[in-house]
């Protein structure tokens, strides 16, 4: 078992694989010539089953493998074959583009719920936003994934002026199609030139949607980072991801660990353990672990104190940007 000074069992790891993308979103990448990690850097598919192993050992049960694009490593299938041995609940967050390559040595995995990012339903807006021409591509492989029967959820990032005018579109969505689309406050990181003022709260997201359709709540995990929301009528769901302004940090279950190894106790943590270094250096990794663990602040990697979100600096956030730390 695995507490912190907070008295928090932490039983959920996530996993980048790479700081690599296909897209190039505007608030995960800095700019379009973003350097990427040399593959020397990165935890190889031995390495990544060997820490994995470890923290299994220590109390995790479930593991979800992001990226950048966790699928855009020639070496995923090796990597999720190996995992799958694991005791352990496996997911996969992705933006779906690969997912056609790929979808075999998933379900041989035992994958059964996908994390699907998309900000928008308008092929021509995707493009502004991703700068790439895939929104065909994503749709049909969002179409195969559900007809295969994999669990999808829709991760939307909202912004003002952005994409507000596609909350009710998407929700519009859930009610032919078995998914759970989640809305997803604007986070700060370094580089994404954040501002509170871009911030769609919940509380805005939630009148939006209430003002036409009847949302129900649904029972909601201890650990989960959103409320879920049922509509009469819909087959799928709805949930708010309210990081910046409701914060779940009490229920926190969750850690971290970088393409490069560097293990983050929270995504705005400022400090980083580096397991891969010890791994490579023939050193135990528990006491590293569990030593990150006690260091875990209360609530958003204690950066921003109780600063209301919409004062917040995103300029002097301490962090690295969201492609390099896993979505």
């Amino acid at each position: 078992m695995m507490l912190d000074t907070y008295h928090r069992k932490h039983t959920y790891l996530r996993i980048s694989l790479t700081d690599v993308c296909n897209l190039r979103c505007f608030y995960c990448m800095p700019d379009e010539s973003y350097d990427f990690m040399p593959m020397k850097h990165l935890m190889q598919p031995p390495e990544i089953e060997m820490i994995a192993k470890v923290f299994v050992e220590l109390g995790v049960t479930k593991i979800r493998l992001t990226g950048g694009e966790p699928l855009a490593r020639r070496d995923f299938d090796d990597i999720v074959l190996r995992l799958s041995a694991l005791p352990v609940e496996l997911t996969l967050t992705t933006n779906a583009t690969l997912l056609h390559q790929h979808v075999g040595a998933l379900q041989l995995a035992g994958i059964r719920n996908l994390n699907i990012s998309l900000d928008t339903l308008s092929p021509e807006r995707f493009q502004q936003l991703t700068r790439r021409d895939k929104f065909s591509l994503t749709m049909r492989n969002i179409r195969m994934a559900i007809d295969r029967g994999f669990q999808v959820k829709i991760n939307m990032v909202v912004m003002k002026g952005v994409n507000v005018d596609e909350v009710l579109d998407f929700v519009a969505w859930t009610k032919d199609e078995p998914i759970d689309v989640r809305f997803i406050e604007f986070m700060p990181f370094a580089g994404n030139r954040w501002t509170g003022e871009q911030v769609f709260a919940k509380q805005d997201i939630m009148d939006l949607i209430t003002a036409r359709y009847a949302a129900i709540p649904l029972h909601q995990d201890p650990h989960a980072t959103s409320q879920p929301y049922a509509i009469p009528g819909h087959r799928g769901t709805f949930a708010v991801i309210s990081t910046m302004s409701a914060p779940f940090c009490a229920g926190c279950n969750r850690m971290r660990l970088t393409a490069d190894g560097k293990m983050k106790n929270c995504l705005f943590s400022k400090t980083e353990s580096d397991l891969l270094s010890a791994v490579r250096g023939g050193k135990p990794l528990e006491h590293l672990i569990r030593e990150n663990i006690l260091g875990k602040a209360e609530k958003l990697g204690g950066q921003f104190g109780d600063v209301p979100f919409e004062n917040i600096i995103g300029d002097q956030l301490v962090n690295r940007s969201m492609i390099s730390i896993g979505g």
